[in-house]
Order: structure tokens, then C-alpha cells, then sequence
């Protein structure tokens, strides 16, 4: 009788509920100071060039997804990645709500034309991978739907691959506490209020069912042709240098950046009357 008590006890323990719903706390890092994360970026930034270049010249088809719980900082690195670089050669996708005509189409059919041609880069702020967590958890897809999407992503990644695209996918790893802290700070910071949506508020007390849900997703699409790369992102500076880092040894490229060159001297032998300034409409000097 004593030990079945004993048992109970372990078992009781075993499932604490602040284990069940508490994410497993990031090792906490000395704060990155400005000057040396800035000298880190400036490097990478030259290096993303440098690829950027490569791609444009080899006519190579580059697509990254960017997924994550809701201020994970996906956004950011997308930012930080696509600032430095020609928007004709790398895009940001970041697809809104399905209308009406598109929840009835194939479900990766409103993804492929915003795939990559030749010599472009794609970065999908979300992407595909929408049905297998935020559509699950609240309820946006059937469970049929979920299913057969699980079952047929790999094989749409796979298709991807063959035809020659580069797939590179990161999840953003961002804990509870670390996720709360930024809502917090959204929320008293107005240029970044907008950020939060009532679906990222409703969200917050589904933080075991997106757990769940990003297990099973793994499970299905961490394959060896397409892994999933994991980025600790509760350090949003080193998030960053991090993750462009490793995108940048996934893809084997040469310095083809343009040599400096001296420009011609200006012509100045025109005949040419400039119209009065005062004729032109100018903004008022504010500052």
C-alpha cells in the first residue's frame, strides 16, 4: 500500500504543471555590447553581397522560410538580411489572410508564384508551413486538411529540390518567457504596437497546443533532403549574426563583387540654365 502511495507521488510529481507549461529556459549569454555586434554585422553584410552577386550570376534559385511563435524575431533577421541587398534580386513574402477563391485552390498553390526565378532570393516571412501550426491550433484547417498536409509537404519540398531550387528552412526558438517580455514591450512602445495582432493575443494561452503542433511538424519535415535548422533566438543580436552566418555556409560561393573603379570627370559643357528655385514647390524646414 505504501509504495503504490509512493508511485502516486512520483507520478504527481513527474507532471507539475509548471513544467507542462513552461518552455525549457535558453542559456542566458553576456549582453552583446553595440560596437561588437555592429562590427560582426558589417562583415556578414559584405559576405551577403558577395552571395547576392553569386546567385545573380550563376542564375541560382534561393528560397529561406523564416518560422516561429509570434516575436521570435524572425522578422528582424529578414530585415537585417534583406537591407543590405538589391530588393530586385532578393524579396521578402509575407502573405496575408487566404481570400475566398484561394482557400479553395490547391493549398501550396498561392506559394509557388512567389517562388524564386533565376538568379533571385526569396525570403518567406511564414510560409507554407502556416497549416501545420497556426491553422491547426486555432482551428482554421479541417484535421483531414492538416494530415494530408503533413503528408504532402515533404513531398512538395522534395519536388522543389529537384527542379533545382535551394530550400534553406530556420526556426526561430523563442521562450515563454522571453515571448512575453517582447509582447510587453510592443505593447508600450507605439511604433511597434502594430506588431500585435488579437490572433497573437488569443494565441498566448495556446502555448502547449503550438508546442505540440511544432513536434509533429518536425517529425513530418525534418527530412534529410530538407532539414529544419534550429536558431536560438532569445538573443535577438546573436539570432541574427547567427542564423546569416550559417545561411551563408549553405551556399558555396566566390567573391564576384564588382572591382572599385574611378568615375569619369563631370561634363560641364553644356549650355544649360537651371529654372529659378523659387518656382519649384520644397518641403518646409522642419529640422
Amino acid at each position: 500500500m505504501a509504495k503504490k502511495k509512493k508511485n502516486k507521488e512520483v507520478k504527481k510529481q513527474k507532471f507539475d504543471k509548471s513544467e507542462l507549461y513552461h518552455d525549457i529556459e535558453q542559456k542566458k549569454d553576456e549582453k552583446m555590447k553595440n560596437k561588437i555586434y555592429f562590427n560582426e554585422l558589417i562583415k556578414l553584410d559584405i559576405e551577403l553581397v558577395k552571395l547576392q552577386e553569386w546567385v545573380k550570376t550563376k542564375k541560382l534559385r534561393v528560397v529561406v522560410i523564416f518560422e516561429g511563435r509570434d516575436a521570435a524575431g524572425k522578422g528582424g533577421v529578414i530585415k537585417t538580411i534583406s537591407g543590405c541587398l538589391n530588393p530586385r534580386i532578393c524579396r521578402v513574402v509575407a502573405l496575408g489572410t487566404p481570400t475566398e477563391k484561394e482557400k479553395t485552390q490547391w493549398y501550396f498553390q498561392r506559394y509557388v508564384p512567389h517562388l524564386p526565378a533565376g538568379g533571385e532570393i526569396a525570403l518567406f516571412d511564414r510560409s507554407w508551413y502556416n497549416r501545420a501550426g497556426v491553422e491547426k491550433v486555432m482551428g482554421f484547417c479541417t484535421n483531414d486538411e492538416y494530415e494530408e498536409f503533413l503528408r504532402s509537404c515533404p513531398e512538395f519540398e522534395r519536388m522543389l529540390i529537384r527542379s533545382g531550387i535551394i530550400l534553406v528552412k530556420y526556426w526561430f526558438s523563442v521562450s515563454d518567457h522571453e515571448q512575453e517580455k517582447r509582447f510587453q514591450e510592443r505593447i508600450s512602445d507605439p511604433t511597434k504596437r502594430w506588431k500585435i495582432s488579437p490572433m497573437d493575443v488569443e494565441s498566448r494561452d495556446k502555448w502547449v497546443e503550438y508546442s505540440m503542433a511544432k513536434d509533429k511538424m518536425f517529425s513530418y519535415t525534418d527530412t534529410k533532403q530538407s532539414p529544419w535548422y534550429v536558431v536560438e533566438a532569445d538573443d535577438k543580436k546573436r539570432a541574427r549574426l547567427n542564423c546569416i552566418k550559417h545561411l551563408l555556409t549553405l551556399i558555396p560561393y566566390e567573391d564576384l563583387t564588382p572591382k572599385p573603379f574611378k568615375l569619369p570627370p563631370l561634363k560641364h559643357d553644356t549650355a544649360y540654365v537651371r529654372p529659378p528655385k523659387e518656382e519649384q514647390t520644397h518641403i518646409p524646414k522642419v529640422y
